[in-house]
């Protein structure tokens, strides 16, 4: 399962494929996406199911490369150009792990 989550209502926590290095084409692609004139375009689900089933993405918009650490997979920090609907922020903040966590 990926570790994806949102520090805040414009930075989100995204964690890549296992086999993706900072070096490779698609990490290459990530880190430099707004150079080479691309755009990586962020959808989440606010739950994995729901009543009906399987829960439909929503669409957050275009996002920037902020920072990366790691390898296999990377984990990236992208900036949303506009904030997350609050409702979205709090289901996607509930998943990141606690600071006791990230100092263990």
């Amino acid at each position: 399962m990926y570790k994806d989550y949102a520090l805040s209502e414009t930075l989100f926590h995204w964690e890549s494929q296992n086999q993706t290095t900072p070096e490779s084409p698609v990490g290459q692609r990530y880190q430099h996406h707004a150079r080479q004139g691309s755009s990586i375009m962020l959808f989440v689900r606010e739950t994995q199911t729901n009543e009906a089933g399987t829960s439909p993405y929503v669409f957050l918009g275009p996002v920037d490369y902020v920072s990366h650490e790691g390898s296999k997979p990377m984990s990236i920090i992208w900036r949303l150009r506009r904030p997350m609907p609050p409702t979205v922020f709090t289901a996607a903040s509930t998943v990141a792990p606690s600071a006791a966590t990230l100092d263990a």
